[in-house]
């Protein structure tokens, strides 16, 4: 051996070495555990990888992943057929965003193509840097099946895509609606709202007038953005609210056009904010679109995709709203409907979580799924605990969630991603709006005058985007029904693609490994997307094959520096895990991660002094292993222990690594992962090294070594699914066999 461990050296190789047996495949395993005369009980274990973006290298959220691969080596040992199924997601608006950036220094933008150019540019960009994740996977050692890989643009995954939203419209599932969403107007797509944050500002409010008709009274209501006072469709009060108690069933007249307010009551109107007066503008505001909704009133659009003002009037049209905003306010102010003005209100804006641009609460034509039903079935599962929760409280939280009934709108306003399969006639909806580029230039309008001047197929060709009102007739197919049909270029969510992430990877609904490997058997993610991805893959499960998708989910927290403050550029604490894994090895990230702080929780710290300890226990592993390795060259250790030969000192430490084996083995069966971890290392360095390793020193004999050697070998597979690279190196060592592996070894009973 070595003097000293390099995991520089040794990692490479050994990753290699697992790679040429293709240990990481069930059937590849097999064949190694039967090479070195070990029986396995062939029973499947299947473990799910959540999808990282194609777009971009791993951070440090990423190396949580050894979870699922100390999972997937734990029950490769315990003589299960374990299958660890990676996948790379396309990350729609994501991977586009890094596109778009890439375009931008370049001089371009995404309105420089049609839409299927654009998509092939970006596909190509993905599948240059895709293979970056997976070798920065590798180089952290995950066993995952790589050759079981699912891209989520993939030919099968888009294919099931499609058939699953064809089967889903035909059972009454999908509908088209006008919906209030998170529109930015900078990037021409829709935010969710875990997309989307408050930001603290500082902006006028302004306190406006309305006449009562047919009287000399006045309401008045305080607004931040008297812009959109054109769309206002009501005004309302609390019921509770005496100062208005003479008003209500009378209208207001709107100070810009003169529309007449009926004066309504809502609970949701707050006494204490402005006057307790509420302009009603259900198309643009989310609270006013839910009492707009209750109340059947209008839905007035005085904001455009563009982001500029429409429906106004002629000075107004054309502005942006902040510039807009400033001349309405001279317009009330010269008209004695602008009261007073507070320019030092604090308030908080809607934006965007990648840049902090402004959100704009538009109405669109969205695609939806009903999910009454469906969630019916999944409330049920997850109650009856076919699906289990590591901790109670996330079971609780699905159940809110689930039992909200929500409906998913399920598109997105971007070019990369799996496109809608639905298609448009055009002389069955002359009021399609269209956008498309021909000849550089770029075009838009009504589709019914538009094919005055263009032929359908240069519209076709350089095809950007398509806005079809609510009313619009559409067929559901892959291909198109006809020369005069367009296709809709809203994109499928994301989550509508990957909540069939356990059907794609196990190549439902036929495939040999669908049959033996599905539901999944464990799934590890991060808290925060349990609702956008694990909720909908139950749902996807159980509408598609009647059975939950997974058995197990464990939830860890997100990763922060070790005083638990979130990693950031601006305050100089982000950890490149590439950089560590270079300066102190795989092993010792994967422990420190799994040490430094409880992964179970909402955030977990990653304490740089944890991994540097890992290190030197790396060390210490291969000191143990060198000690027992130059006894070995002049004499020959037996395998195997027989307690009846031993003294009370042999017999202890015997009993002890027993013990610590039945500890081990129960807290990986619980994912109590730090506990484990934790038990082998003290064990190893406090009693096994500083312990008996002396002692074995000093009696210098057979007996001793025997037992000193088989309670490390038994050290060695209990700490493998944590610390892959140097156990596994020690083990070819101590056997001498470079043909035989820990990874199938036998897990110790």
């Amino acid at each position: 051996m070595d003097t000293k461990y390099d995991h520089t050296k040794i990692e490479k190789q050994i990753y290699k070495k697992w790679e040429s047996a293709d240990v990481f495949s069930p059937e590849g395993s097999t064949k190694q555990r039967v090479s070195q005369g070990i029986t396995g009980n062939e029973k499947p274990y299947s473990v799910l990888m959540p999808p990282p973006n194609a777009n971009a290298s791993l951070h440090c959220g990423h190396v949580t992943y050894v979870i699922q691969d100390i999972m997937a080596r734990f029950k490769r040992m315990q003589g299960f057929d374990s299958c660890y199924f990676p996948g790379i997601d396309h990350a729609g608006f994501e991977t586009q965003y890094v596109y778009e950036n890439k375009l931008k220094k370049e001089g371009k933008s995404r309105f420089d193509f049609d839409r299927e150019t654009l998509y092939k540019n970006i596909l190509d960009f993905v599948l240059e840097n895709s293979s970056i994740a997976i070798g920065q996977f590798k180089r952290l050692g995950l066993s995952a099946d790589w050759n079981r890989n699912t891209f989520t643009l993939d030919k099968n995954v888009v294919e099931q895509v499609y058939k699953t939203f064809e089967k889903m419209n035909n059972d009454g599932y999908v509908y088209r609606e006008g919906y209030m969403v998170n529109y930015s107007t900078y990037y021409g797509t829709t935010f969710s709202d875990l997309e989307t944050e408050y930001k603290d500002t500082v902006s006028p409010l302004y306190f406006v007038k309305y006449k009562i008709k047919n009287s000399d009274k006045t309401i008045s209501i305080a607004t931040v953005r008297p812009e959109t006072i054109y769309a206002d469709v009501a005004i309302a009060v609390n019921p509770d609210d005496k100062r208005y108690k003479d008003l209500v069933g009378l209208f207001a007249i709107n100070p810009l056009n003169s529309r007449e307010l009926p004066i309504i009551k809502d609970e949701y109107v707050d006494l204490n904010f402005g006057t307790g007066a509420l302009k009603i503008t259900p198309g643009h505001d989310l609270n006013d679109f839910k009492i707009g909704k209750k109340h059947n009133f209008e839905v007035i659009s005085v904001i455009g995709l563009d982001g500029k003002m429409i429906n106004t009037e002629k000075e107004i049209d054309g502005l942006y709203p902040k510039q807009a905003r400033l001349k309405v306010a001279e317009i009330l102010k010269n008209n004695n409907g602008l009261e007073k003005v507070n320019e030092k209100y604090e308030n908080r804006v809607l934006v965007d979580y990648k840049d902090g641009y402004p959100i704009e609460p538009l109405v669109m034509t969205n695609w939806f799924i009903k999910t009454e039903k469906l969630f019916d079935k999944v409330i049920n599962s997850v109650e009856n605990e076919e699906v289990k929760f590591y901790k109670p409280v996330w079971k609780k939280e699905i159940l809110r969630w689930l039992n909200e009934k929500r409906p998913w709108p399920i598109s997105r306003q971007i070019a990369f991603g799996i496109a809608i399969p639905a298609w448009y006639s055009i002389k069955e909806n002359p009021e399609i709006f269209v956008t498309f580029v021909v000849d550089g230039k770029t075009i838009s309008g009504y589709i019914k005058d538009i094919k005055k001047n263009y032929d359908i197929e240069i519209i076709k060709k350089g095809l950007q985007k398509i806005v079809a009102p609510e009313n619009a007739k559409f067929k559901i197919q892959v291909e198109s029904p006809g020369e005069d049909y367009l296709q809709e270029t809203d994109t499928f969510d994301t989550w509508f693609s990957s909540g069939q992430w356990p059907q794609v990877t196990t190549g439902f609904p036929n495939s040999a490994d669908y049959n033996k490997y599905y539901p999944t058997n464990f799934l590890d993610s991060m808290w925060d997307i349990m609702f956008f991805w694990i909720a909908r893959m139950l749902m996807f499960g159980i509408y598609l094959t009647d059975k939950v998708p997974f058995k197990n989910v464990y939830f860890h927290g997100a990763v922060t520096d070790k005083h638990g403050v979130k990693m950031s550029k601006s305050k100089g604490n982000v950890i490149n895990p590439i950089e560590i894994i270079d300066e102190y090895g795989a092993d010792s990230l994967r422990a420190g991660i799994i040490t430094g702080g409880d992964t179970s929780a909402k955030f977990t710290p990653l304490d740089i002094d944890k991994v540097k300890s890992y290190r030197n226990f790396s060390n210490k592993l291969w000191n143990i292993a060198r000690f027992i390795n130059m006894y070995e060259e002049t004499n020959q250790i037996p395998n195997g222990i027989d307690l009846k030969e031993y003294e009370k000192i042999e017999i202890n430490i015997v009993e002890e690594s027993v013990l610590l084996t039945k500890f081990v083995t129960k807290k990986l069966e619980k994912y109590q992962y730090k506990l484990a971890l934790e038990e082998i290392y003290h064990f190893v360095w406090d009693k096994l090294a500083n312990e008996y390793l002396e002692i074995a020193k000093n009696k210098n004999d057979i007996d001793s070594m025997r037992v000193l050697k088989e309670i490390f070998k038994t050290s060695l597979k209990l700490l493998h699914p944590f610390m892959p690279f140097v156990t596994e190196a020690i083990w070819q060592e101590l056997h001498g066999n470079k043909n035989s592996m820990l990874i199938v070894e036998k897990w110790p009973e």
